[in-house]
């Protein structure tokens, strides 16, 4: 898709999985290597071997820098205090703020940087390591149309992006998308159980699973039909797979537990929210 260009530095604070990820998508979509300032005093080899290979600037003196177009927040939530005034210092009038860090809110974004910031707070997910993520974001109200364009760019370079107006609903986002790809992994644990416990040998048993949930992953990408369509195209009146789902889809089935999961997520992101 490319990068919207835009004048001034990106600063990217902390390069780990997602950093580094974000930072791999944005080289691969064309941003020059020379804009990018990159904070993080121990940047794992992946990332380490990145910027090199690129010749981006590594923990440079904030002093030396102009002001940022772009700060690009990626460190731990719990690291945030101790991290952020490095790079608060770096932002001007027309900086624009993109935070990945889970659980931190705007309100606490805003504190963080000098009153007026234009500041987006989102979420990504695990699979954005393979290009295969979906990021939700929220804007603070601040953001010109180019800078909501340049956030939507630079959060897309690791999969989709999708955008809510209500910051309320991040908690609920968060439970759903990014603590979904366990969900998923979990999945793939239990159908494999599953099969051993039918009498398959446990190896084969764990790639039929893997397989099935990665083919029907990809099968969904590509497919214009909806899930529930695509779950009655394999499913035959009367076969083996309508005596599953007749269990899966029973009034205790996996509806109510996954009810009962994403709202316990969702609750504890409020309770961890700060």
């Amino acid at each position: 898709m490319g990068l919207p260009r835009f004048s001034g530095p990106l600063v990217l604070l902390g390069a780990g999985k997602m950093g580094g990820a974000l930072l791999e998508g944005w080289l691969r979509d064309g941003l020059s290597p020379i804009q990018v300032q990159v904070f993080d005093p121990a940047p794992p080899p992946e990332a380490a071997a990145l910027i090199e290979q690129h010749g981006i600037a590594l923990n440079p003196d904030p002093a030396t820098l102009p002001a940022a177009a772009v700060i690009v927040l990626a460190v731990k939530p719990q690291m945030a205090a101790a991290a952020l005034p490095t790079v608060a210092k770096l932002a001007g009038p027309g900086t624009l703020v993109v935070s990945i860090m889970a659980g931190k809110t705007l309100a606490t974004l805003d504190a963080a940087f000098p009153a007026g910031t234009a500041i987006v707070r989102s979420i990504p997910n695990t699979p954005a390591a393979v290009g295969r993520g979906i990021t939700v974001a929220v804007p603070n109200g601040r953001l010109t149309p180019a800078q909501q364009d340049l956030a939507h760019a630079l959060l897309s370079a690791t999969g989709g992006c999708e955008w809510i107006a209500d910051e309320a609903l991040m908690d609920a986002a968060t439970a759903l998308s990014g603590s979904g790809p366990a969900y998923v992994f979990l999945l793939v644990e239990t159908m494999a159980r599953a099969g051993a416990a039918a009498g398959l040998p446990a190896d084969l048993a764990e790639r039929l699973a893997r397989a099935t949930v990665i083919g029907s992953g990809e099968l969904l990408r590509q497919s214009e039909l909806a899930a529930a369509q695509l779950r009655r195209n394999v499913t035959s009146p009367g076969g083996t797979t309508a005596a599953a789902l007749a269990v899966l889809m029973a009034e205790n089935g996996v509806d109510p537990l996954f009810e009962r999961a994403v709202a316990a997520a969702t609750e504890r992101g409020r309770e961890l929210a700060g």
